[in-house]
């Protein structure tokens, strides 16, 4: 399993504004230029977080991008819904060879139904944990491992 570019750079786009909360539109090229992404590919990510409801933008020399609600209430399960689509893990086996159908129309071969049994508890545990962090979750290990060593004598 893979994350898409378009995947992290949702992420790290809405990590961005998430951290300017309060200090009104932040402009994409601001993000682009902090993140280091491409302008064109950062707007296309921003367009689909926007339809997905998670971004407002303003248009204008004032304008720019914020969140559309609070960061406890962003999960990383939206984020990369919203770039992906809901088919963002591997599909599961179906039990199909490459040209159609099980083997002489059978049902599913036992083979196919264990590797389906596994791959639904890998989908389930992937979702339990990205609807279970949140951006309020990343900035905070942002912060963390931001922060200055202490050393103590």
């Amino acid at each position: 399993m893979r994350l898409s570019a378009r995947s992290d750079y949702g992420v790290r786009a809405i990590i961005d504004l998430a951290e300017r909360t309060g200090q009104g539109p932040v402009p994409s090229e601001a993000i682009a230029r902090r993140q280091g992404i491409s302008d064109t590919f950062l707007d296309q990510v921003l367009t689909l977080l926007r339809r997905a409801g998670l971004v407002h933008s303003t248009r204008g020399p004032r304008g720019g991008h914020v969140l559309a609600m609070a960061p406890e209430r962003v999960t990383m399960r939206a984020i990369i819904e919203a770039v992906e689509g809901d088919a963002f893990l591997p599909p599961v086996p179906d039990g199909r060879g490459r040209d159609g159908p099980p083997v002489d129309g059978a049902s599913v071969p036992a083979t196919v139904r264990v590797q389906q049994e596994v791959w639904e508890e890998v989908r389930s545990a992937v979702h339990r944990i990205l609807d279970a962090t949140t951006v309020a979750d990343l900035l905070e290990r942002q912060r963390e491992l931001s922060a200055p060593s202490r050393y103590y004598i």
